[in-house]
């Protein structure tokens, strides 16, 4: 039977990744799974960047099992963009199989030409045997240059006593890779410790890039800086990739996009945010 429920629980997605510590491989089992909706693309892709979180290491080379995999067209976006997005986060090299009689007609068509996917493959040894070729980057792990200094970030953020909000300028900022994003992250962080006190975030997000390499991180540190020192989040920005990114996660990890158009619409949110925090 094809997996079809929503409410996919952490035990049942868990039986679906698992980690082979000796060849450096996350297995990543799509069987008979339906993607239907966002949300439940969203809800598996939440968990694979947990377990690997959990494992303390950042790179792997990840097996992809496809048969029978069903990805609905209302899917396909949020599954192309959170898998882009992990891929580029932790992936030292990527392959799929799929047993289905169309992958084979595929690989027997495109064998021997330019269009051969050297990544695509009819069976689970053959993948394992193309990922044991390829090379570890662990030893040579990845350290990013610093693409902004601090008084890059200085005019970006400020914080209103009368209001208690703080302002996070983002606009027309482009997050490259993690270290853009722990960089300006551990600076708002800096500085709201030192007021020694929680506040209303008013976010600019006009134009705002947020590079695959770098959403993993761009959660994660979001995520960790509102639990613990906002009172409510308002976020603005007059359409956007980096909008529609938010909005897809959104849908699974436990917080509202709290999106608007323009500043003063997310001023206004803010103020609703505030009467419902006094009231409560």
């Amino acid at each position: 039977m094809t997996q079809t429920q929503t409410a996919i629980s952490d035990t049942d997605l868990d039986a679906r990744i698992s980690f082979h510590d000796a060849d450096q491989i996350m297995e990543a089992n799509f069987s008979n799974f339906h993607f239907h909706d966002t949300q439940t693309v969203n809800r598996f892709y939440d968990r694979l960047e947990d377990r690997i979180a959990q494992t303390g290491e950042d790179l792997w080379f990840f097996l992809v099992n496809l048969n029978g995999t069903r990805i609905d067209p209302e899917a396909w976006t949020a599954y192309s963009r959170r898998g882009r997005a992990l891929n580029l986060s932790h992936s030292m090299g990527s392959v799929r199989f799929d047993a289905s009689e169309e992958t084979r007609r595929q690989i027997e068509r495109a064998a021997n030409t330019e269009a051969f996917d050297p990544n695509l493959f009819s069976d689970r040894d053959s993948a394992l045997a193309r990922l044991r070729d390829l090379p570890s980057k662990r030893r040579k792990r990845i350290v990013h240059d610093p693409n902004y200094v601090t008084a890059d970030f200085v005019r970006r953020l400020s914080f209103d006593e009368d209001t208690l909000i703080m302002e996070v300028d983002f606009s027309h900022f482009t997050f490259h890779h993690s270290r853009d994003v722990d960089d300006f992250y551990d600076f708002i962080q800096d500085r709201i410790i030192a007021t020694d006190r929680k506040w209303f975030f008013l976010v600019n997000l006009n134009g705002c890039e947020i590079l695959p390499g770098a959403w993993v991180q761009y959660a994660l540190r979001g995520k960790r800086l509102n639990e613990a020192a906002s009172l409510g989040t308002a976020r603005f920005a007059a359409g956007s990739e980096t909008e529609a990114d938010i909005r897809l996660r959104a849908e699974t990890q436990g917080f509202r996009p709290n999106i608007r158009n323009t500043r003063d619409e997310a001023i206004a949110l803010i103020g609703e945010m505030r009467k419902d925090l006094t009231q409560g």
